[in-house]
């Protein structure tokens, strides 16, 4: 029997958040997902719900800013056999911190989760998926990736640092098979995150002004789907009321 492939997704939080959507999406498109985080209470949640659904998972506690907790996620995949088919980076830290008050290691850290923990993940991604030839690699960008406005100019700084990484990977590795994309979310995402934070905001905005979590997963899998000859590297989303 063949062993089947799997999918890899860090920033994995709540089960009503993007980077549980996602697992649970390619679950159900028959993938073996792997899914790190910091939280392990969080991670334990999610493969419960995805092994009642039917599906297979594994979880691996990682901080996706550690070097040692990313090469370790990795070995774990590549020592379960499941050939490497989608790896999702979606962590996605902000705060809002006006120029003058932002503190140098606010600074770096909002670098460190946003941007250099993409390049922990995608280096590694891209190593296991070079040994087929094949595979998808997402980054989660933001509005921000764009451009930067007060409070969220470090916020910013850190997600163009990501598009600008996931640019020079897909022009790398798209001719070796690599299909790599940068997703910018312009809107909020009605999840557990902004139901929490920003509770007014949320019933602002309505149902129909949100993101909804399924029908992001399933962008993300339509641009797994496509054929090699007519790849997307970059998209956005927004909600159909959403100002831009």
């Amino acid at each position: 029997m063949q062993q089947p492939c799997s999918a890899v997704v860090i920033g994995v939080g709540p089960e009503q958040g993007l980077g549980a959507t996602l697992a649970k999406c390619f679950s159900s498109k028959g993938l073996h997902v792997f899914i790190a985080g910091r939280s392990e209470d969080k991670l334990l949640h999610v493969v419960k719900t995805i092994r009642q659904q039917g599906g297979s998972a594994t979880l691996v506690v990682a901080d996706a800013t550690v070097e040692h907790d990313i090469a370790h996620l990795f070995e774990t995949i590549a020592l379960q056999g499941y050939p490497l088919e989608i790896a999702a980076y979606n962590v996605d830290s902000n705060i809002r911190s006006p120029l003058l008050e932002t503190e140098n290691e606010t600074f770096a850290r909002l670098w460190q989760q946003n941007c250099l923990g993409g390049f922990l993940f995608g280096k590694e991604a891209v190593s296991l998926m070079l040994e087929r030839g094949k595979g998808t690699l997402f980054f989660t960008g933001a509005t921000a990736s764009l451009r930067a406005k007060p409070p969220f100019t470090a916020f910013a700084s850190a997600k163009a640092g990501l598009r600008a990484l996931a640019q020079g990977m897909a022009r790398e590795f798209s001719p070796r098979g690599i299909h790599v994309v940068h997703t910018i979310l312009d809107g909020v995402i009605d999840g557990e995150r902004a139901r929490k934070q920003f509770p007014e905001f949320v019933a602002q905005k309505g149902p129909e002004g949100l993101m909804q979590l399924d029908a992001i997963a399933d962008t993300y899998w339509a641009m797994h789907q496509q054929h090699r000859s007519a790849w997307t590297h970059e998209l956005d989303l927004r909600p159909f009321k959403e100002s831009f």
